[in-house]
């Protein structure tokens, strides 16, 4: 079965618009693992304007399961990094402004870069993800870096399949055979929602986890957070 990460930036974003601490980053987290979360993702960006630093630090408090952390591999983020210690770490190149995460890394290009960084996570004993395209020669370069595994971006799945487009899925089943084939793992986010996450999974061979947040959030608003992670799961399956 897929691991289900939830992403939790958008419960920061809420609690930040306000002040305070309502909602609860720490029992957000905590109910969500309660109600059947494999593992909690956060993404914290410079500004800070969702997660904040603190919040990464203060997480593993209270996380019984997996945690992931995602984001550009600056200095000062690798120093979170190596002071949380998280199961994973999910290298993503944003940009500093970036609203959004809306690209995966060109593996070739930045070779040197990412070898040196994955080399470093994985001498501390944290399993490394690369954001990448469902573009072969990035998968590969994934693993000439020697990433542990890949996260598909879905963005562009996700909006053709709105659209009505199955066939979308084609470069993703792609990069997930080279991927198998490479030994590298796969995992999968961005703008996977209830919609169109179960058509993705039965068609991505040995996906073994999926990160979300937005969708899974908003759909919570309407039907809740604990019925709304069991739908996942089942999805899942």
């Amino acid at each position: 079965m897929t691991k289900l990460s939830v992403n939790i930036n958008k419960i920061a974003t809420l609690r930040n618009s306000r002040g305070g601490n309502v909602p609860n980053l720490l029992q957000v987290a905590t109910d969500a693992q309660r109600f059947g979360a494999d593992g909690i993702t956060v993404h914290p960006r410079p500004d800070e304007r969702h997660i904040r630093y603190q919040d990464a630090r203060d997480l593993p408090s209270v996380i019984t399961t997996e945690y992931n952390i995602e984001g550009n591999p600056m200095d000062q983020f690798l120093d979170l990094v190596f002071e949380c210690m998280p199961t994973q770490v999910t290298l993503v190149p944003d940009a500093v402004d970036a609203l959004t995460s809306n690209a995966g890394w060109d593996t070739v290009k930045h070779k040197d870069f990412l070898t040196e960084v994955i080399t470093e996570c994985k001498a501390k004993g944290i399993r490394t993800s690369i954001f990448v395209d469902p573009v072969l020669e990035m998968i590969e370069g994934a693993k000439v870096v020697g990433a542990d595994r890949i996260e598909l971006y879905t963005e562009e799945f996700a909006h053709q399949y709105g659209l009505g487009n199955e066939k979308a899925i084609e470069p993703y089943v792609k990069s997930a055979v080279l991927a198998n084939e490479l030994g590298l793992g796969i995992n999968a986010g961005h703008d996977l929602s209830l919609q169109n996450i179960e058509f993705f999974q039965k068609n991505i061979p040995n996906l073994l986890e999926v990160s979300i947040g937005h969708a899974l959030i908003a759909e919570s608003i309407y039907l809740g957070l604990e019925n709304v992670i069991c739908m996942y799961k089942q999805k899942l399956r």
